[in-house]
């Protein structure tokens, strides 16, 4: 992670599907942490339902509020942060 990321402050998340009934992962194309092209949004060479699952990830963040990063299907910002410009660092215990 960046030294200022918008994780330190909660607006910035990563995140996939996974199956409520079985506990599985949902199929998305890749592992989150891949910075390869496949991760990008709209990249070819996945599957059908590997491209429908990241679409219905980004339908569901976009509807709650967060904008997606081209490069990284996982990777999403909450729009309206309440701190933009505050990078918080501090130990957790």
């Amino acid at each position: 992670m960046a030294a200022e990321s918008g994780h330190s402050r909660g607006s910035a998340v990563d995140l996939t599907l996974y199956h409520l009934a079985s506990g599985e992962l949902a199929p998305m194309g890749g592992d989150h942490d891949l910075m390869d092209s496949i991760s990008h949004h709209g990249a070819k060479g996945i599957s059908p339902v590997e491209a429908r699952s990241r679409q219905y990830l980004c339908t569901i963040m976009e509807a709650c509020g967060f904008s997606s990063y081209d490069r990284e299907w996982w990777h999403y910002t909450l729009k309206h942060e309440p701190y933009p410009d505050t990078y918080f660092d501090f130990p957790i215990t």
